[in-house]
């Protein structure tokens, strides 16, 4: 080839004389000629495409986020240090005030006792691993996932969220602090890794059984030995080490002693341990199936708490951390200034109420009396406000509070109850009359309840098996009819009494509350507090606020926010209004006459737990609600027992020492202010008399149980339905003459003497008139002052 510059000729020609910028369909050009070679020019996302980023912006926003990530990784792990340990590692004292700002108790003794890994028991520590980390030896110091879902349910609201490794729990517990924040687990995230670096997992395990709370005051698993069993870590057994291990989880809601009604759970938790370590290798089965819940021993809090003020702490402190006002653990750490709602002079007088009423009346020489547990509670229906609470003869002697336990059953203090929701639901009875207090029902002894299909087979036992025949709502509630009210619960509908027992102030999930007829009866193991919050509520006319123990909390200077002090009206006020008139008669006739000692308007019910292990009176005045209850309890074993023979008495009953214990209580709380009228729109025709219904009038007296003539009704009753046949009264005795009086049984155990002839109730009758169905309202019809108990159906309440 030539050396020669070549010439080489354009493929087309016409290329060499085309001007820039001329492309396809320039002018002059011929088609297809003139076409720019290189990449098409990419289309325009239109329609719906456009609401989607592309495959570049997706994977360009992944790769910022990544090194934004990991730059954030390096630089945390840079900037956060190990630091030392934090102020809650020595807890401070809480100090808790009287509402006047008079101190009331502190608790700022802790309780902890540092020990070596090597002496607690491979069992215990396994035990400890099974309930909070099974894979803490073999996985690293943080749980990513575990941390990312804690993270967000605490930005998003979602509250307390558990998955944080054993070395994390460590770090919060001994570096930082029990507050939820993000910024709190960036910091936890970044320090267990470089104490994993830094410590071996045996300790960081030690750190952690050193410093977790295990509820009564207990740092450590040593001092929870202690606390619990009254022993060393190193004696535990495996059954005593898994139920110190469930503790971790919730402290005080799984101690069985302090709180009865938590048993189940703990149990479940307990159960929780140790199947997680036979699943583990841990424990072998045949061990694990012959092992038994190991019951704790009584608490021994420091002496600083003793008398009341324990029992007045531990409701404070059950109260914010109920609420979720105060993280148990946080509260634990200390420095809280709490100012209470409890009045110092109402406190001291419910104390001296007891002491007169109840302490000085027991005797060394009677073994019942050593059985003797006294709780009480009194709130201001206006503010729902607590102003004093009576727990227990001693914090230090007895730990459980008999005001706050749910073990007891309240009784016929829960009768109000069913009329209150037959008031508030317009209910009639089977026969269709509108149930007032005036309506007529059959009192008969274990009558049937009787249902819109006919016989329900539950026959409830009246007290000490009195016939009552007919007899008015009135009446039946001053004498605390079980049959007459087993069949008003069944008119009513047995899930609407509940509701509206819940809607007065009883928790819904009170053991027992049971929707079926036995409802009214009382088996219900209600606390002290709510029966006096749900009596409350009636004497603030329906209108329904949960009660309050705290008044105002500061740490460091800096107010806690309490929960909003809002009231509604849960039930109608013509109903509550309507049962305080119908409690009326039960304190000026009724079982509870010992009450009117107070000297001012009161209303109040008694009630009696079944085989008598406790004796209630729930009362009030327009300005004041108090619940008093006595209860049987055996102080070794913890078992609940009957009463009798108790103060020399061969029963005790709510209308005897509980009802003057309230009187006296109630008369000194309330001796410097003015005496209040009870304001009352009772629901229209409540007041009105009402004739038994057809072919009932046989069986009643002309003349109401006070004495008051009836007239007919404004309507004719309609017949009962055939499916739900009344039971047969019981037919009237021959009169005897009024120069022969007799003897008669009253409605709680006690006794009185009738002159009147006949069997209808008569005004100078006070027991049951010749052996008839007639009853008065004299001293054999206050509980407990001169009964002899007599055989009755053991599903009975009083």
């Amino acid at each position: 080839m030539s050396d020669a510059p070549q010439h080489w000729a354009p493929r087309d020609p016409s290329a060499a004389s085309a001007t820039p910028g001329d492309g396809e369909g320039a002018a002059g050009s011929a088609p297809g000629k003139g076409k720019r070679k290189g990449r098409a020019k990419r289309p325009k996302r239109t329609g719906w495409r456009r609401l989607f980023p592309t495959w570049r912006m997706v994977l360009g926003t992944a790769l910022v986020a990544s090194l934004l990530l990991v730059g954030g990784f390096f630089a945390g792990y840079q900037l956060v240090g190990i630091p030392a340990a934090n102020a809650g590692a020595e807890a401070q004292s809480n100090v808790y005030f009287y509402k006047d700002g008079t101190v009331l108790a502190r608790d700022g003794e802790v309780n902890r006792e540092k020990i070596r890994l090597s002496q607690v028991p491979a069992t215990v520590r396994h035990a400890v691993l099974a309930a909070e980390d099974r894979d803490f030896y073999s996985q690293p110091a943080v749980d990513v996932k575990a941390m990312f879902r804690a993270g967000w349910n605490t930005v998003t609201g979602k509250g307390k969220q558990g998955g944080s490794t054993i070395t994390q729990q460590y770090v919060k517990n001994y570096y930082l602090g029990q507050e939820r924040t993000v910024v709190r687990k960036a910091k936890e995230f970044f320090i267990a890794i470089k104490l994993n670096r830094e410590q071996s997992k045996d300790q960081i395990f030690e750190g952690y059984l050193n410093t977790s709370y295990f509820g009564r005051n207990a740092y450590g698993i040593q001092a929870a030995a202690q606390a619990y069993y009254g022993k060393n870590v190193e004696d535990l057994t495996t059954a005593e080490g898994a139920y110190l291990a469930s503790l971790l989880n919730a402290p005080s809601a799984y101690d069985v002693v302090a709180r009865p009604e938590s048993r189940p759970a703990a149990l479940a938790r307990w159960n929780y341990v140790l199947d997680g370590m036979v699943k583990e290798g841990w424990l072998d089965p045949g061990e694990r199936s012959a092992t038994e819940f190991p019951v704790p021993g009584e608490a021994k809090p420091p002496n600083g708490l003793s008398g009341q003020r324990g029992y007045l702490v531990q409701a404070v402190e059950q109260y914010l951390t109920g609420n979720g006002i105060i993280d148990e653990k946080t509260l634990a750490t200390g420095g809280h200034r709490i100012t209470t709602t409890l009045d110092r002079k109402k406190q001291d007088a419910f104390v001296q109420a007891v002491e007169e009423n109840v302490m000085a009346k027991r005797s060394g020489e009677r073994e019942a009396d050593e059985d003797v547990r006294v709780g009480g509670a009194s709130i201001v229906p206006e503010t729902g406000e607590v102003v004093a609470m009576y727990g227990g003869i001693d914090y230090t002697r007895q730990y459980v509070n008999n005001a706050t336990r749910r073990d007891y059953q309240v009784g016929s203090t829960f009768k109000p109850f069913v009329f209150t929701a037959a008031v508030a639901n317009g209910s009639t009875t089977q026969d269709g009359r509108g149930i007032t207090p005036e309506t007529y029902y059959d009192g008969t002894n274990k009558r049937t309840v009787q249902g819109p299909q006919g016989s329900t087979g539950y026959d409830p036992a009246n007290e000490d098996d009195v016939d009552y025949g007919q007899i008015t709502v009135r009446t039946a509630t001053d004498k605390s009819v079980n049959s007459v009210y087993a069949q008003m619960a069944q008119d009513v509908g047995p899930e609407k009494v509940r509701e509206t027992a819940v809607a007065l102030g009883i928790p819904k999930t009170t053991p027992d509350l049971t929707a079926s007829p036995s409802i009214a009866l009382g088996p219900a193991t209600a606390s002290v507090l709510d029966l006096t919050e749900a009596y409350a509520t009636l004497a603030n006319h329906g209108r329904h606020g949960p009660y309050t123990l705290v008044d105002k909390v500061t740490k460091d200077g800096s107010e806690i926010e309490l929960p909003d002090r809002k009231t509604e009206q849960t039930v109608p006020r013509e109903a509550a209004d309507t049962t305080t008139a119908l409690l009326r008669s039960v304190v000026e006739g009724g079982t509870g006459s010992a009450a009117q000692a107070v000297g001012r308007p009161a209303v109040g019910k008694t009630g009696t737990a079944e085989e008598d292990k406790a004796a209630w009176f729930a009362g009030y005045t327009p300005d004041l609600a108090t619940v008093v209850a006595v209860m049987g309890q055996d102080p070794d074993s913890g078992i609940q027992t009957p009463l009798y023979g108790a103060f020399g008495l061969a029963r005790v009953n709510g209308g005897g020492i509980p009802a003057e214990t309230w009187a006296a209580y109630t008369e000194a709380a309330l001796r410097s202010s003015p005496a209040q009228e009870f304001d009352l729109r009772t629901a229209p025709g409540s007041d009105e008399p009402q004739a038994p219904g057809e072919g009932e009038a046989a069986d009643a007296d002309p003349s109401t149980p006070d004495g008051s003539a009836t007239s007919p009704s404004s309507s004719t009753p309609a017949e009962p339905a055939p499916s739900a046949p009344a039971a047969p009264s019981t037919p009237p005795a021959p009169a005897t003459p009024p120069s022969a009086p007799t003897t008669g049984t009253g409605t709680d155990g006690g006794t009185g003497t009738g002159t009147d002839p006949g069997t209808g109730d008569g005004d100078d009758s006070n027991g049951d008139g010749n052996g008839g169905s007639g009853h008065g309202l004299g001293e054999g019809f206050i509980e407990g002052v001169q009964g002899v108990r007599s055989t009755r159906d053991p599903a009975a309440v009083g």
